[in-house]
């Protein structure tokens, strides 16, 4: 019975264990050809497909390092808003700027970032911006 005991927890886990359910930051980028704030253009950063085939599903099971990383920019992005640090700005960044690439910079070289909670009131979605990166070069930020 003891063996039991000491198994049980591990497969059916506790809904104690988070302190908070909340909607989590999503993350968007906009590139600009100055240093000045975007005013618009913002994509979201990796979406989520709007289908999955079951093969797919499965693969991911077993072999999924994309979404590791996007998972540890989530809680980068939480992070960044409950107590910012350079060090979370700094993870994103370069995350976004190795996903762009070398050519996401020729013609809009400045790089932002945005954290956004999506939630439904009603009928309506609200979308509110809680953090909102200051520009920064994209060739300073691969060099790193």
């Amino acid at each position: 019975m003891k063996p039991l005991a000491l198994l049980l927890p591990a497969l059916i886990p506790s809904w104690n264990f988070f302190d908070v359910i909340a909607p989590s930051p999503r993350i968007e980028y906009a590139l600009s050809s100055s240093p000045k704030a975007p005013k618009g253009d913002w994509r979201e950063f990796r979406p989520r497909p709007q289908r999955v085939s079951a093969w797919a599903m499965l693969c991911r099971l077993l072999w999924n390092p994309r979404w590791n990383e996007t998972l540890f920019l989530v809680s980068c992005a939480e992070r960044l808003i409950n107590a910012p640090t350079d060090h979370s700005q700094d993870e994103i960044f370069s995350r976004l700027a190795a996903d762009l690439g070398p050519w996401g910079g020729e013609t809009k070289p400045w790089l932002s970032f945005r954290l956004i909670f999506v939630s439904r009131e009603g009928q309506a979605i609200q979308r509110e911006v809680l953090f909102q990166s200051a520009p920064r070069r994209l060739a300073d930020i691969a060099a790193r």
